[in-house]
Formats: structure tokens, C-alpha cells, sequence
């Protein structure tokens, strides 16, 4: 890297604030670099970052505030990132910074910016003056649509949330493809031309595969009584919205051992690990200061209001809710399910799945949990990174620094495309085979009941049997299982259910 003080080349915005001030944060997912010579060009990283270098006519300059407006243009908003380099730059600077140029758009938001994440006022005085501009371009982030109206620098405030959790999401051509897709108009024509009574069964068995998806997705086996209290929270999901404090609570309580019940909000330090050897543990993902977790969820579940009201898409108003909360962790236990179970509430509530029924996508994360984790450690391993921590030797962990700003203010770009992949997969695989596995049953009941009149058990039985072994009832379990039956029954009962699940999209395990 050239020595900074030999010309305009090097790092700038953002990167090159970092460098200088020697801060300790996640580095934006924009990188901005000034080059002696070339053209300007882009590249991106497998995690998804851009590092884009400039010719060295875009050199902005050399003060901090130059390279705080060339963020600003070039490397978006990173709130979080924002208030660690306010805390350390020149405030005095930055007033007269903005006075050169009052009225330019990039200086008043830095302006509106520092009063609100310092809470400390500039010694500048309230313009009268001057078209309002938006806090946050529409272009590149969702945004929300009401108006909150700032006089003092004339600002337009469209963030997604308040000082208390104000979540990022940037408009990508991935997210952009997904919104074109229609996924709930394919959902609801995939619903309305499937005969009521069958839409009946499907939907119970798709409530259980959740339930018991959402479990495994913890390494857990739900008792037959906690899958049914589950599978009586989905179908409510579909009709009343959960995301407030007193329901949180009440949902954490029907969902965990009742042993592990909480009345509020976690009071303790815990983290997302696991055992790798006696007294070692290997930690995901560590949990903000239980002292924050209030004001935390209060913003959260103020951004959810917001977002409704943005009428935002469904799935990302969905993945910044859902996700935000799992990784805000309130309670000690339950938050992985309940992550998920906000997600169908949003779904719902917000009318992308059809009325009385459901989009299974704990099936799609843990068919590929290795994608699912992806989602939550874009967030998670970066702040391992930022994090000062201590586990003792039973396991207890301390927090040692204050990093509170980067789970208020997070980016959940990331695990929106991920949420809507998720999405895509359960529309597009799961939703289908189900109804073509319960159409193939019913063809194959039929079928059946021409050469034998079986009992019901004893039919569900044979279908299952012979479906698991390739087509045919194995010596073993003819034998054991269906003993009265003769050859050619037996060879009739095989090709009916042959027949019957003659569709290569039903299930062949199921």
C-alpha cells in the first residue's frame, strides 16, 4: 500500500477512516480504494463485499470530513460504523466542515447523523431554509414511506427504525429478482387450485413438518405434546400478530420446558456455542448485554410497525424482524424457534401466504442448514471479531466492552436474499410434493381397494412399506405383516401403489 502522505492514492471513506483512526469494527460491506493508475472497476468477494478502486481524480481529499462524504456517496450508510468514527473525529471540524457548505445534501446528513447517534448538538445553527432530503436514498435501501421531517438540518428520516434498533437493508439485484418473481402470487395460485379438502390435509401435515423442522434445526425431539402446542401456535400465527413484549413472553413460555419458563426478558450474559471438550466451548454468536436487551426489543418491535407501514415486502420485513431477534437472543431459551415463528407471523399477517395456510421454511433451512447457518454467521462471525469476551470455567461468560451499536444498527442485506432463497425452495419443492404425495395416496387408495379391501392402518401401512423399499413389500414384512394375502394379491397391491405415485415430483420418502 503507498505511504498515505505521498499523494492521493490509498484507502478512502470508510476503510480509509478506519486505517487512520485505528478502529476496531466490521469493515463495511464496500470498499472504496483510490489507485495511481487504471480505470475504475469493481470486484466482488465470496462473501458478497465489493472493493471498488477509483483513478485519482476521485481522491476526495485528506481531512476526515472529506472522506466522511465520499463514504456517504460511494460506500453507503453504515450507522453503526458511523457512530464509531464520530466518537473519535473532531467535532468542532465537522460543524465547520458542514457550515462551508450548508446545503449540500451529503454534509446535512452527516450533520442530522452525529446529533442523532452522539445525542450531542454541532455548534450550528437550524437552517430556514432549503428542500428537505432524504436520510436514507430509496434507491439503495428499503426505506420507510411516512414522513418523519427534521427542520433543524431539513431532513427527511426514512430509516427503518428509531436510536433503539434501526436495521439496514440494501436494495440488491438479488433481492431485486426475488421481489420481481411474485413468489406470493405463485404460493396462491399453487393454494387455489388445490381441492379444499385435500388443502385440509396438506395443511396439517405441513404444520407438523415445521414444527418438528424448527426442533431439529436445534438438535432437538419434540414430546408429542410439545409438537401440538407448536403446531396450535402456527395455525394462530396465520391470525394475530405476536410481535409485541407480553406475547413474546407468553410464546417463549408455551415453547420451552416448563422449567425454563421466563416472565421477562433474559437478565443474564448468554451466547449461541457448543462443547468441543470438557470446560472448552466453542462459541457462534454472543448475545448483546442483558442491561440492553429492553431498549433493544423495544426498537424492534417499533421497526416491525414501521415496516408494515412501509408496506416493505413481506419476506424482508419478515428476515429483518425474524432474524433481528435472533440475534438480539432476549431469552435464555427458545429464541431459534421463536426467530422462525415470527417469520411465518410476518408471512401471514402480512397476507404473502394465502389465509389458513403456511410456507414451510424450516424444512428448506434444515434441508440446507449449511446455507441457514451462513445466514446467521454473516452476522455473528464478523462480531466474534469485535467482541471482548471471557468464559469461565462453567462455562459463564462475560462481556468486557460495549458493542451495542452494531446489534441496534445491523445490516440484514444478507439474510433477506437468504430468507427469500428459503422461501423460493419451499414454493417451488415442498409445497408441491406435498399436495403431489397426497394426490398419489389417494389415487393409490383407490387403486388398492379394487384388489383388496384392506383396513385403513393396514393400507397406510402397506403404501409405507413398499414405497421405502422401491416399489415392493419386502419378504420380511409380507411375511410378518400381511400373512392372509396371496401371491397375486400381493403383486396386484404393489403395481396399484406403482400407479398410484406415478408422478416423479411425490415424495419417495415420505
Amino acid at each position: 500500500m503507498p505511504d498515505f502522505d505521498a499523494g492521493p492514492v490509498g484507502s478512502a471513506g470508510y476503510a480509509r477512516l478506519i486505517e487512520r483512526h485505528g478502529l476496531k469494527v466490521i469493515p463495511n460491506w464496500h470498499e472504496s480504494l483510490v489507485v495511481a493508475s487504471g480505470v475504475r472497476r469493481e470486484s466482488v468477494g465470496p462473501d458478497g463485499n465489493v472493493i471498488e478502486t477509483y483513478i485519482p481524480v476521485y481522491w476526495p481529499g485528506d481531512s476526515d470530513f472529506d472522506h466522511l462524504e465520499f463514504a456517504l456517496k460511494n460506500d453507503g450508510t453504515n450507522l453503526a460504523l458511523l457512530g464509531e468514527i464520530f466518537g473519535v473525529i473532531d467535532a468542532d471540524g465537522l460543524a465547520n466542515f458542514v457550515a462551508a457548505s450548508p446545503f449540500g445534501k451529503y454534509r446535512r446528513r452527516l450533520w442530522y447523523l452525529y446529533e442523532w447517534l452522539t445525542g450531542k448538538r454541532l455548534p450550528l445553527d437550524d437552517m430556514t431554509s432549503g428542500n428537505y432530503v432524504d436520510l436514507i436514498p430509496p434507491e439503495e435501501c428499503f426505506t420507510a414511506t411516512r414522513r418523519r421531517l427534521m427542520p433543524r438540518q431539513r431532513i427527511n428520516d426514512n430509516l427503518l427504525g428509531d436510536r433503539d434498533f434501526a436495521p439496514i437493508v440494501r436494495r440488491t439485484a438479488a433481492l431485486e429478482t426475488f421481489i420481481k418473481a411474485n413468489l406470493d402470487g405463485r404460493c396462491a395460485d399453487l393454494v387455489a387450485k388445490c381441492p379444499a379438502d385435500l388443502h385440509a390435509r396438506a395443511l396439517h401435515y405441513l404444520y407438523t413438518k415445521e414444527t418438528k423442522s424448527s426442533f431439529a434445526i436445534e438438535r432437538e425431539e419434540p414430546s408429542p405434546d410439545r409438537t401440538e402446542r407448536f403446531v396450535e401456535l402456527l395455525a394462530r400465527a396465520n391470525r394475530e400478530s405476536w410481535r409485541e413484549k407480553a406475547k413474546l413472553v407468553s410464546l417463549q413460555n408455551a415453547i420451552v420446558d416448563h422449567r425454563y419458563r421466563e416472565s421477562d426478558y433474559r437478565a443474564v450474559q448468554n451466547y449461541v456455542g457448543e462443547s468441543v471438550s470438557i470446560g472448552q466451548e466453542h462459541v457462534h454468536h454472543v448475545c448483546p448485554r442483558p442491561e440492553q436487551v429492553p431498549s433493544l426489543m423495544a426498537g424492534l418491535i417499533a421497526a416491525d410497525a414501521r415496516l408494515g407501514e412501509a408496506d416493505i415486502h413481506p419476506v424482508v420485513h419478515a428476515a429483518t424482524i425474524g432474524y433481528g431477534f435472533v440475534f438480539i437472543h432476549p431469552f435464555e431459551d427458545g429464541n431459534g424457534r421463536i426467530h422462525r415463528f415470527l417469520i411465518h407471523n410476518i408471512l401471514a399477517t402480512r397476507g404473502f401466504t394465502p389465509r389458513e395456510s403456511i410456507v414451510p421454511v424450516s424444512a428448506a433451512m434444515l434441508r440446507d442448514q449449511h446455507a441457514y447457518d451462513q445466514s446467521l454467521e454473516a452476522f455473528s462471525r464478523p462480531m466474534l471479531e469485535i467482541v471482548d469476551y471471557a468464559l469461565d470455567a462453567e462455562g459463564q461468560m462475560t462481556v468486557r466492552n460495549d458493542r451495542s451499536e452494531w446489534y441496534r444498527f445491523p445490516d440484514l442485506t444478507r439474510q433477506a436474499e437468504a430468507l427469500f432463497r428459503f422461501v423460493e425452495q419451499t414454493i417451488e419443492r415442498d409445497l408441491p410434493e406435498e399436495l403431489a404425495f397426497l394426490r398419489g395416496y389417494d389415487r393409490t387408495k383407490r387403486l388398492m381397494q379394487e384388489v383388496v379391501d384392506l383396513p385403513s392402518r393396514k393400507l397406510d401401512l402397506f403404501i409405507r412399506l413398499c414405497r421405502q423399499n422401491g416399489g415392493t413389500l419386502s419378504a420380511a414384512k409380507r411375511q410378518s405383516q400381511y400373512p392372509l394375502l396371496s401371491d397375486d394379491e400381493i403383486e396386484r397391491l404393489e403395481e396399484a401403489v406403482r400407479q398410484g405415485f406415478a408422478s416423479p415430483s411425490a415424495d419417495e420418502n415420505r
